[in-house]
C-alpha cells in the first residue's frame, strides 16, 4: 500500500504569506505529534504531577460491592470488564482493613471496583467501609447467592449504607442460580426473571430461595429504587449455557439505576465486534479519560496529552500483534490526511488560547481543553484499532474509510467525558 505523503507547501505571492505561516505552522504542529508518537520524551515526573491533579478532577466511577466470600463477586468483575478471574485476583489492592480496590484496566482505568471483605465474619464492623466508600461509591451492588440463605451480614451492612445515604440507590444480584436446579434442569430461556409473574418453568425451590432473601431484606430506609437481578455466572468446564445468564438484564438494572455510563465505557459501541475491539475499547476509553483530565490544566496538556496519545498507540499496537514503527507511524497519519492534521491542532492551539483568558477561560476553557483532549485521544485510538484490525488480516487500508472512522468517534466520544453527577466539570 502506498503511503500517502503530507501535502507540502507551495510558493505563494506576497498577499498570501499569511495562509502559508499558518499552514506552516500546523504542518509543523502535526509532524510533532507524529514525533511524539514515535519517540517520547515528556518528563516523567511532571507527567505523573500532572496526571495526579488530572484524576483529582475527573475521579473514576466507583462500584461498591457489598456481599460474603464466594457469592460471585469476582464472576461478575469478570463478566463486566472482560478480564480473567486470576488477573482480577491479582490485581486487588488494600484500601482500609477490610475492603480492597480494583482498577480495570490498570494502565489507564474507566472504572474502580471496590470489595467489602470480611462480611459474615465474627465482630465485623461496617462503619470504616461505609466511610471510605460514601465518599466515592457511584454505584451500591449487592450479592447474594441464592441457595445461601444466611445474608444477615450483607442485609445489615445495605441496611446501614441507606441509613448513612437514603438517596443511594441499591442494585442486587441474586447468582448461582443452577444450584438450585433439579438434576438435569437447565437455564429457562429466554431470560424469564424480568418480568412479572414470572414463568412457571422457573423450579418451585429457586423461585422459593429467591423470594425468601428479598422477604429477609425488606424495604431499605430512603426512597431510591432497589432492583434485583437474578444472573448465573461460570465458566467454560462448569458446562452451563449461555455460561454468562442473566448478565444482558444486569447490563440493563444497572443503567436503570446508575447514570454512571459504565456501559459505554466497558462496551463501547453496540452491535457484533471482533474480541480485539471489545478488548482495546476501555484502553481506549481510559487513555481518553487521562488525556481529558490533562487537557484542563493549563500549559500541561501540551506535551502530555501527545504522551498519553502516544502510550495508547503503542498499547494497540501491541494488543494487535503489530509493529509500530516509523514506516507505520507515516503511514496512518498519511491516510488520516492534512485535513484531520489541520482539524487536531486547531483544537489543541485553540483550547490552549481560550485557557489563558483570566477567569472565563479557567473555566470555559478548561472544560473545552478537556473534552477537547478527551475526544480526540478516542477518536485516534478508535482510528487506530480499524487501522491495526487491517493490518493484522492483511487487508488493503482505505483512506476515506480510515478518516470516517476518526470523524464518527470524534462525535461520540464527547459523551463519555459527561461530569458523573454530583460532580464538577474537570
Amino acid at each position: 500500500m502506498a503511503i500517502i505523503p503530507l501535502p507540502q507547501p507551495s510558493p505563494v505571492q506576497e498577499e498570501g504569506v499569511t495562509q502559508e505561516t499558518e499552514h506552516l505552522r500546523t504542518l509543523d504542529a502535526w509532524s510533532r505529534l507524529r514525533e511524539t508518537l514515535l519517540n517520547p520524551s515528556v518528563d516523567a515526573v511532571k507527567l505523573d504531577e500532572a496526571l495526579r491533579e488530572a484524576r483529582a478532577r475527573q475521579p473514576l466511577p466507583v462500584v461498591w460491592i457489598i456481599g460474603k466470600a464466594q457469592a460471585g463477586k469476582t464472576s461478575i468483575i469478570r463478566a463486566l470488564t472482560g478480564s480473567e478471574t486470576a488477573e482480577i485476583g491479582n490485581g486487588f489492592q488494600p484500601c482500609t482493613r477490610t475492603a480492597r480496590f480494583y482498577d480495570f484496566p490498570a494502565e489507564a482505568p474507566v472504572v474502580r471496583f471496590l470489595d467489602t471483605r470480611g462480611l459474615g465474619e465474627v465482630a465485623y464492623d461496617p462503619a470504616e467501609d461505609i466511610h471510605y466508600c460514601e465518599s466515592q461509591a457511584h454505584l451500591v451492588l449487592g450479592v447474594m447467592k441464592a441457595t445461601d440463605i444466611r445474608q444477615d451480614a450483607v442485609c445489615e451492612v445495605l441496611r446501614a449504607v441507606r441509613r448513612r445515604h437514603p438517596e443511594w440507590p441499591v442494585l442486587i444480584a441474586q447468582t448461582g442460580l443452577h444450584e438450585a436446579y433439579s438434576p438435569g434442569g437447565e437455564h429457562v430461556l429466554p431470560y424469564p426473571y424480568d418480568r412479572l409473574p414470572w414463568s412457571p418453568q422457573i423450579p418451585h425451590d429457586l423461585v422459593r430461595a429467591l423470594t425468601a432473601q428479598r422477604v429477609r431484606l425488606g424495604a431499605l430506609p430512603g426512597s431510591a429504587p432497589v432492583h434485583w437481578t437474578p444472573i448465573d455466572l461460570t465458566l467454560p468446564e462448569d458446562g452451563w449455557e449461555p455460561m454468562d445468564y442473566g448478565l444482558e438484564a444486569l447490563w440493563v438494572a444497572i443503567g436503570e439505576v446508575s447514570a454512571m455510563g459504565l456501559q459505554a465505557r466497558l462496551r463501547g459501541d453496540a452491535g457484533v465486534r471482533d474480541v480485539y475491539a471489545r478488548a482495546a475499547h476501555p484502553h481506549i476509553v481510559g487513555h481518553a479519560l487521562v488525556a481529558a483530565g490533562i487537557g484542563a490544566l493549563p500549559l500541561v496538556d501540551l506535551v502530555g496529552v501527545s504522551a498519553v496519545q502516544a502510550k495508547l498507540l503503542h498499547s494497540l499496537a501491541t494488543l494487535y500483534g503489530q509493529s509500530w514503527d516509523r514506516r507505520r507511524v507515516s503511514e496512518f497519519f498519511g491516510l488520516l490526511g492534512m485535513g484531520i492534521g489541520a482539524s487536531y491542532v486547531a483544537r489543541l492551539l485553540g483550547r490552549e488560547v481560550v485557557k489563558l483568558i483570566p477567569g472565563w477561560g479557567q473555566t470555559v476553557g478548561a472544560m473545552w481543553g478537556a473534552t477537547a483532549s478527551g475526544t480526540t485521544t478516542y477518536a485516534l485510538g478508535k482510528t487506530a484499532s480499524a487501522y491495526f484490525l487491517s493490518q493484522q488480516q492483511g487487508h488493503p487500508v482505505d483512506a476515506a474509510a480510515i478518516r470516517r472512522v476518526y470523524a464518527e468517534a470524534l462525535a461520540s466520544g464527547a459523551s463519555i467525558f459527561k461530569p458523573l453527577p454530583g460532580e464538577n466539570p474537570p
